[in-house]
C-alpha cells in the first residue's frame, strides 16, 4: 500500500489504482452505510428539476454556500492595509486560524494575526483579562506600530465592550496611553467581509482624525484619497497607483496592502511591508476628495469621510469596464485640473481595439455571475459593453437598493433584458438556476467549481463551464495578482472570458471527422 520514493502520485491518480479502490470499496460497504447507487441517481436527478428549483428558493432557514464570508474577514485585510499593524481578534484561536488560512490560500503568502484566544472561561465571565495579556504579548513579540482590534460571533454575543477593554488594558499599564489600538465592532452573525472592511476602516480613520480637526484644511495637500475597499486583486492597487501617475495626481491610498500579500522570495522575511502610514491617515482630511473605489460596500466609510472630513465624495461606480472606467478618470480630472494624458488614451482606445476584436465570439454568450456588490455590477456591466448576455445575477450581501440599481443596468442594455438578479441567496440557489435555466459560463469564485461538477455528472451536454474571477480563488494560482479595474483590468477580464469561449469551442469541436468542422485555426 505505501508509495515508492522514486513513483510518489498525489492524491489523484494514487487512489485510481485498484488496491485504493478496493479499500474504499471496503469502507463504503462496512462503514458508510451509503444508500443504494438507484436512489443516490434518482435525487440527483431530481435535484436538477424546477419542482425542487420551487422548494429550494422557499427555504428559509438554512443557506448552503453563502457566497460571502464573515465581517472580521474584511478587518482583518484593512488592518494589513496599514504600515506595521498587527490585526488582533478579539475571539478564539480557530477564528483567527480560520481568517489566515482562507487568505494564505488565496494569496499564497503568510498573512500575519493574533487573537486573545478566548475560551469557555471568558465566553462566561467576559473577555477583559484576555485582551489585557494579549495587548500586551501581541506589542512585545511582534513589535508593531499599531494594533487593530476587531471581534468575533462569542465576543459580541457576550457583549464585550471594545472601547472600555482597551481603555482599561492602558489605564492598568499594559499599554501606553498614546499607543495606537483603533478597533471595530465586526460581529460575525451579520454583514459579511465586505461589511467588516468598512467597520474597521472607519474604525480605524476615526480613531486618528475625529478628535483632530481643528488644524485640517480640505483641499491643502493638493492630493486625492483612494479608498480601495475589501480588494484581493492586487493588480488593481497597482493600476490604480499607474492611472494617477501617469496623470500627475497626488494621491493618498488608504489601506494599501498590496506589498504584504505580494512580498518576494529574497531570503528574508517581512512580517510588515508597506501599507499607509499612520502620517498619511492622519492627514487625510486635508486631501482634496476621497475616492471611493467600491461605494456600494463603503457606507460607514462615506458617512464619516462627509461628516467628519468634510469631503464632497464623488459619485462614482467601481472603475471597471470601458465606460466606467471614463467615469473615474474624468471625475479625477475634474476635481484635480490635470488632463487625462495621451498615454491613458492609447490604451482607451486598445481596449475598444480588443473588443472589437472579440466581439464576434462573445456576442450573445450567456454568463451566470456572483460576488460582491460592486464587483459584481462592474462585471455585468463590462458583460453587458461586450455584448454578452448576463442570465443570473446572485450577490448574497447586496441589498435592495443595490437590487434597484442593477436592476436599471440591465434595463438599459438589449442584452440584459433576460437577466434576473437575486440578492441573499447563495451557490445552491444559483445550482438550482443554471440546471433549469442553462447559460453558457458561469463567472465567480472557486467554489463554483462544484457546480460545474454536478452540471457534467448529469450530462455533457448540461455542463457549465466556470471561468473564475472574484475571490476566493483557491485551486488557481497567481490569478491575485492579476488587475481588474481600468482599461487594463478590462484587457486582461476580456482575454480570461474569450479565451475560456475559445477553449470550451475546442473542447466540443476535436472529434475527428465528427465535430472537427470548426476545429480549426482561423478565429
Amino acid at each position: 500500500m505505501s508509495q515508492q520514493v522514486d513513483n510518489i502520485k498525489p492524491s489523484y491518480p494514487l487512489f485510481r489504482d485498484e488496491e485504493y479502490k478496493q479499500m474504499l470499496d471496503r469502507k463504503r460497504d462496512g462503514f458508510e452505510e451509503k444508500h443504494p447507487q438507484d436512489k443516490i441517481d434518482e435525487v440527483f436527478q431530481w435535484t436538477t428539476t424546477q419542482e425542487y428549483q420551487e422548494l429550494n428558493f422557499a427555504r428559509e432557514a438554512l443557506t448552503v454556500n453563502p457566497a460571502k464570508a464573515c465581517q472580521p474577514l474584511g478587518a482583518v485585510l484593512c488592518s494589513l492595509g496599514f504600515e506595521k499593524t498587527m490585526p488582533y481578534v478579539h475571539g478564539s484561536q480557530g477564528c483567527v486560524a480560520y481568517f489566515r488560512t482562507y487568505f494564505n490560500r488565496h494569496f499564497r503568502e503568510p498573512v500575519s494575526c493574533v487573537s486573545d484566544s478566548m475560551t469557555e472561561d471568558a465566553a462566561v465571565f467576559g473577555g477583559q483579562q484576555n485582551m489585557k495579556d494579549g495587548l500586551q504579548n501581541c506589542k512585545a513579540t511582534y513589535k508593531p506600530d499599531m494594533i487593530a482590534v476587531s471581534t468575533t460571533c462569542m465576543a459580541e454575543v457576550i457583549g464585550d465592550d471594545l472601547n472600555a477593554f482597551i481603555n482599561n488594558s492602558k489605564k492598568e499599564g499594559f499599554l501606553e496611553q498614546d499607543y495606537p489600538v483603533p478597533y471595530a465592532h465586526t460581529p460575525s452573525f451579520v454583514g459579511s467581509h465586505i461589511t467588516g472592511w468598512d467597520n474597521m476602516f472607519e474604525g480605524i480613520a476615526r480613531y486618528f482624525t475625529l478628535n483632530h480637526m481643528d488644524d485640517k484644511v480640505v483641499g491643502s495637500n493638493h492630493k486625492v484619497n483612494v479608498v480601495p475597499g475589501f480588494e484581493t486583486y492586487l493588480g488593481n492597487f497597482r493600476v490604480i497607483k499607474r492611472m494617477l501617475k501617469e496623470m500627475d495626481v497626488g494621491y493618498s491610498f488608504l489601506s494599501d496592502p498590496e506589498e504584504v500579500l505580494d512580498t518576494p522570495a529574497d531570503g528574508q522575511f517581512r512580517m510588515y511591508a508597506g501599507g499607509t502610514s499612520q502620517a498619511e491617515i492622519k492627514d487625510a482630511p486635508n486631501a482634496t476628495t476621497t475616492l471611493l473605489l467600491q461605494p456600494w460596500q463603503l457606507e460607514k466609510t462615506k458617512k464619516l469621510v462627509e461628516g467628519t472630513w468634510k469631503h464632497e465624495v464623488p459619485k462614482l461606480n467601481i472603475p471597471m469596464g470601458l465606460d466606467w472606467t471614463d467615469e473615474f478618470l474624468m471625475k479625477v480630472s475634474e476635481v484635480t485640473g490635470q488632463p487625462i494624458p495621451a498615454s491613458l488614451a492609447k490604451e482607451r482606445g486598445r481596449l475598444v481595439d480588443m473588443i472589437t476584436d472579440s466581439h464576434t465570439w462573445l456576442h450573445g454568450k450567456k454568463f451566470a455571475i456572483w460576488g460582491d456588490p460592486d464587483f459584481v455590477m462592474g462585471l455585468a456591466k463590462f458583460l453587458l459593453e461586450l455584448g454578452c448576455e448576463p442570465t443570473h445575477i446572485l450577490c448574497n450581501n447586496g441589498n435592495k437598493r443595490w437590487k434597484k440599481a442593477m436592476d436599471a443596468i440591465l434595463e438599459a442594455s438589449p442584452y440584459g433584458k433576460d437577466c434576473t438578479v437575486y440578492v441573499g441567496k447563495d451557490l445552491w440557489h444559483l445550482r438550482s438556476l443554471v440546471f433549469t435555466n442553462k447559460p453558457d459560463f458561469m463567472i465567480g469564485n472557486s467554489y463554483g467549481k462544484f457546480i460545474q461538477r454536478d452540471t457534467l455528472h448529469k450530462g455533457k451536454e448540461f455542463e457549465v463551464p466556470l471561468i473564475r474571477l472574484g475571490f476566493p480563488i483557491f485551486d488557481r494560482h497567481h490569478l491575485h495578482r492579476q488587475t481588474t479595474l481600468g482599461y487594463e483590468g478590462a484587457m486582461q477580464m476580456l482575454t480570461t472570458i474569450v479565451n475560456a469561449v475559445l477553449e470550451r469551442l475546442d473542447e466540443e469541436t476535436r472529434l475527428m471527422q465528427t465535430t472537427d468542422y470548426n476545429y480549426d485555426l482561423v478565429r
